[in-house]
């Protein structure tokens, strides 16, 4: 795991203004911030350089798009080792439809999110999850039914 990048008060402020809007020049940035434009790309680079700054993406409203469902899917494993680890990640991986995986402590090993059309949609990639995927004790699936928040910025403040 890397190491946290210290940040300063203007870096963290920089950092909240790009959470908000990535397509701002970094002149509007700098004058959101209280800095001219170069000073402000110089910091902006070297927050992308340290990896602060991971990448910058368009964030697209899935119902828009006909992704409409949902699913947190809980899976246990009976095996642990670091060959099926990575095995494991590469199926994930290879599945455009779960857009998060985290290795869990508790009864669950692992918690995806997958984003799908529909529930046969959402089949189609439950199939083809287990099917890349062997020694699944235990796969269970929860769909959202309300979307209360739905959020990518941090809250930098206690960083």
């Amino acid at each position: 795991m890397p190491a946290p990048v210290p940040l300063d008060p203007i870096d963290r402020h920089i950092l909240a203004v790009l959470q908000e809007d990535a397509t701002l020049s970094a002149q509007a940035v700098g004058e959101r911030v209280g800095l001219s434009a170069n000073p402000c790309w110089r910091r902006i680079r070297r927050l992308e350089a340290e990896g602060v700054i991971a990448k910058r993406a368009a964030i697209v409203d899935p119902v828009r798009v006909g992704l409409s469902l949902t699913a947190f899917v809980s899976i246990r494993t009976s095996n642990h080792s670091a060959a099926w680890l990575e095995g494991f990640a590469r199926a994930v991986s290879a599945i455009s439809e779960i857009v998060e995986c985290h290795r869990m402590t508790g009864e669950t090993d692992y918690l995806l999110k997958i984003v799908v059309s529909d529930i046969q949609h959402y089949d189609r990639v439950y199939k083809r999850l287990v099917g890349l995927v062997p020694d699944l004790a235990d796969v269970s699936s929860a769909f959202s039914m309300e979307r209360l928040k739905d959020g990518t910025a941090l809250d930098l403040r206690a960083a």
